[in-house]
């Protein structure tokens, strides 16, 4: 099934710090909060990096391993994801898992400040990996079990 779930998101130094980790709390209530661990800071990561100008930028990263949070990300985002935003996911399963089982997704920043579940192209958006374990390593078994989770 689900292996981990990885979430990451930048706040450039233009941007509202508490805004940006808003934005990633969106997702991490709706997961996490479900097996009863409520803590959510205790599960971010923030570290501060130099960008090419020099400006600040803070990086909150983390990572949902227990499988109950991750099937719980999972539902939240189907459930919650625009109907025309989930029939993409779906056609391009197979484009967004990589040869090591990782299954990459864009959420759009903004709209999960909204409180909105939106797919993003864009560099600057809260980017997930989620991996998928089969034994052994079986690329078509890891499409299908997405195809499961969120068909």
């Amino acid at each position: 099934m689900i292996h981990y779930i990885t979430l990451r998101v930048s706040a450039h130094s233009t941007e509202d710090k508490s805004r940006v980790k808003d934005a990633l709390d969106f997702f991490l209530l709706n997961s996490i909060k479900k097996s009863g661990n409520s803590n959510k800071n205790s599960v971010v990561d923030t570290i501060t990096v130099q960008g090419h100008y020099t400006n600040p930028i803070t990086i909150f990263s983390t990572q949902i391993t227990r499988k109950s949070d991750c099937l719980a990300f999972v539902r939240f985002v189907r459930d919650n994801m625009h109907p025309n935003d989930l029939n993409k996911l779906r056609t391009e399963i197979f484009e967004r898992l990589d040869s090591n089982q990782v299954f990459h997704i864009r959420f759009d920043k903004q709209a999960a400040y909204l409180n909105e579940v939106k797919l993003s192209s864009s560099s600057d958006s809260i980017v997930s990996k989620m991996k998928i374990a089969t034994y052994p390593r079986n690329r078509e078994k890891a499409g299908s079990i997405l195809e499961g989770l969120f068909g």
